[in-house]
């Protein structure tokens, strides 16, 4: 990931209600849900949501796909993994004892178990 698109992801995770919507959004993967829902869910009118939910695909984090009358949304992992990768590459100059604990504490939310092999790899 370069310093741009880190920008625009970050820049668009930078507001309580689009940082709300792409972790709800995260958490439904990989069905995802409709626009409509992820509005009621989180109390936000659907025209502000439809806003929020435009800077989060600006931003490459969400992607709409069209089912009939609904726009399902989804969380774009691979994106998030890339943003994370970016933020915590080079972090430690080579000392894997000052990311442990960073890496234990991820583990929990991402049991291998639970995600496919090519998530997991870096």
């Amino acid at each position: 990931m370069e310093n741009e698109a880190a920008l625009r992801a970050l820049s668009a995770l930078a507001h309580s209600s689009r940082l709300d919507a792409f972790r709800l959004l995260a958490c439904q993967e990989p069905d995802g849900l409709p626009a409509g829902e992820v509005a009621r869910r989180l109390g936000v009118p659907q025209n502000t949501l439809s806003t929020h939910l435009a800077i989060l695909a600006r931003s490459g984090l969400v992607h709409a796909t069209r089912r009939s009358r609904l726009v399902i949304y989804r969380a774009d992992l691979a994106v998030l993994r890339a943003l994370v990768l970016f933020l915590v590459k080079d972090c430690c100059a080579g000392r894997a004892d000052l990311c442990a604990p960073l890496i234990t504490e991820l583990m929990p939310c991402c049991p291998a178990e639970r995600v496919p092999s090519e998530r997991v790899s870096p």
